[in-house]
This record gives structure tokens, sequence and C-alpha cells, in this order.
């Protein structure tokens, strides 16, 4: 299931049931609840029980008038006074013994007589067994979960990445889907690349200041313990190939220094302008200079693309921006585009 599908199914299964994500590692599991819980308005709480011990998991006992009872720890507490999104991770990772604790809160919504809050929902997630050195789920213990195998489109993970990563590692990615992420056997010890390492790629590159540098020995350097020899080489050959400084502020702003390399781009390239160039008309207001120099820029395109480009660019008229943009481009574009409908109507 895809993160959108899971998404909205979630929101309308009750409080009570609780929900098991699996899949592989790095896709993306723990954002997801995070996410959820942001959109469900409830306070997130995450443990990760493959690092906690017993008292972690279920409190230290107490005598209180010659009984013997458990004061629960402050997280779960927390989850009986207020609504909250208690998120177990690892859990096929945990002892047996935190995995019998884990089956009262998951199967009960209790813990030693402390009952969560009626609108507390528990999610856990666990990663695939082929992938990891874990136990098997207890039948009865999985029984009491809905299971969710989440399988994340590549198409998603842009989605996400164009806010929050730099352009470069979606431009690679987008023209090279299958290094996403590892689909294959593996290695013991071996390193390969995941939804969430090019994450960190991105979050190395840039705070190093290296994303646009890719000569520079570290950028491989970085790249390559996170995901793996193949694909950082992989990585730095497209980096270095592709036009570093080609983006919509350069088309829109600074035609004129940009003009003799984008009529060498292929189509591909121009593709992936037309994706900044959108993305870029949602979130600002072009000007009439930006909407002449954005005709020059499809005044070099191939035919076939220019109509795709005004449907890309039309296609969300609702939002504010885009449609200011749409009524500025539009009396530069129209002789653009008639010519170019023009030419594929030629025999």
């Amino acid at each position: 299931m895809d993160i959108k599908t899971f998404t909205a199914v979630a929101k309308v299964l009750p409080s009570n049931i609780s929900v098991c994500i699996r899949g592989a590692h790095g896709i993306g599991k723990s954002s997801l609840t995070y996410q959820l819980a942001e959109a469900m308005d409830l306070k997130p709480i995450e443990r990760r029980l493959s690092q906690m011990s017993e008292g972690d998991m279920i409190g230290l006992p107490e005598l209180v008038d010659g009984t013997t009872s458990f004061r629960p720890p402050d997280w779960y507490m927390m989850a009986c006074r207020e609504p909250c999104l208690v998120f177990l991770d690892e859990i096929n990772r945990s002892t047996d013994e935190i995995r019998q604790a884990a089956f009262q809160v998951v199967g009960m919504h209790s813990l030693n007589g402390h009952a969560l809050h009626p609108e507390t929902r528990v999610y856990t997630a666990i990663n695939a067994s082929s992938e990891y050195d874990v136990g098997d789920m207890d039948p009865a213990l999985l029984d009491r979960f809905y299971v969710i195998d989440l399988e994340p489109t590549v198409e998603e993970w842009l989605e996400w990445a164009t806010i929050n990563c730099h352009g470069f590692i979606v431009d690679f990615i987008r023209s090279n889907h299958k290094i996403l992420e590892h689909d294959g056997p593996i290695e013991p010890g071996a390193v390969y690349p995941s939804r969430r390492s090019w994450k960190k790629v991105n979050d190395c590159l840039v705070s190093a200041k290296l994303i646009e540098d890719p000569n520079d020995a570290r950028f491989y350097g970085v790249s390559v313990g996170l995901l793996g020899p193949a694909t950082a080489a992989a990585f730095v050959d497209h980096i270095k190939k592709m036009d570093l400084h080609m983006s919509a502020d350069d088309i829109l702003n600074r035609w004129s220094k940009v003009q003799t390399k984008v009529k060498k781009l292929g189509n591909e390239r121009f593709n992936i302008l037309i994706e900044k160039l959108v993305d870029h008309s949602v979130k600002n207001t072009w000007s009439d200079r930006q909407a002449k120099n954005l005709k020059k820029f499809i005044d070099t395109m191939p035919d076939e693309l220019k109509l795709g480009f005004w449907s890309a660019l039309t296609d969300h008229p609702e939002r504010t921006q885009m449609l200011e943009n749409i009524k500025r481009a539009h009396v530069h574009l129209v002789p653009v585009l008639l010519a170019a409908v023009d030419g594929n109507d030629t025999p």
C-alpha cells in the first residue's frame, strides 16, 4: 500500500485498533507516524523497543500498604492523560519481556491496570525479517494489529524531497528511479542506498557546502559512506555532467546568461526544468519580465514539450500564485503554443 492510501485509511480506523506498519528499512515508517499524529492532532510519543529495558517499558515496582505494584513510566502516563499517538518502533527486535509488555498495550490499550486515553492510538513498525536478525512476530500478537505492508512509490518520495532535499538529489532520483533504494539481496556489512540515506546525504552535503562541488573529493567521500561505492560513483558522475546552475530562477531572472546552455539541453533536462518552473509558479508570483523570459525559454523547446509545459502549468489554477502567473504568461505564450500546434499538425 502506498503512503497516500494508507494515510486515508489510518484516519478512519477506530482509535482502539492498533496499527503495525511493516516494510523495508529507511522507507519513512517513523516519519509517517509523525505526519499522522500531526494530521490527527495527537501528541507523538516514540519509543524504540529494541533499546528499552523492561523497566523502561512497564515501569518500576513500588510497595504500597504491603502490596507490590508497578508505577508506569512517564511517557505511558502521558498517553493515559491526553490523546497521543504512541509509536512503538522495532517491536520485532525487542526482547521477549518487552514484547510481552507491548502485548498489553497493543491488545488492551492498558498496562498493569492503567488504561490509555480513549483517543490515544498505538502504532508499531517492523522491518522485513529478511533484512535483520529479528525475532518472528508471535501470530497472537500480530493478530491484534491492523497490519499494513507499506510500499511508498518513487513519486511520493520525489514529492516529499522537492521540499526537503536539494534539487540536485531530486534531479538524480527523478532520472534514476531504481537507485532510490536497494532492491535485491543484502550482503552482510554492505552499504546500500535508502530513502533515509538520501536525506542524510542531502543534509551532510548541504551543511558542508559541498552540494554544488562534485569535483571536491569530499563530495564522494560523504556519499560513499551513506550510499555505497556504486551508487555514490553514479551520483557524483551525474552531478558532474548536469548543468549545476540551471534553476527556475536562472530561466526567469538570468536568461541572457543561461540561454546558450539551454539550447544544448535534451528532452530529459528540459522536462526537469519544466518541473522546476511549475513548482516555482506555485510558490512565487511572476513579474512581466519573468513571463517574457519564460516565453524565450519555451521558444527553445522542442514542439512536443511546449504543450506539455502549458498543461502542467495550468493543472492547478485554483492556487492563487499560479492563477496570476497563468494570466501573465498567457499573453506571451499563446503565439508560441499556436505555432507548436501548427507544427504538430503539419504532415
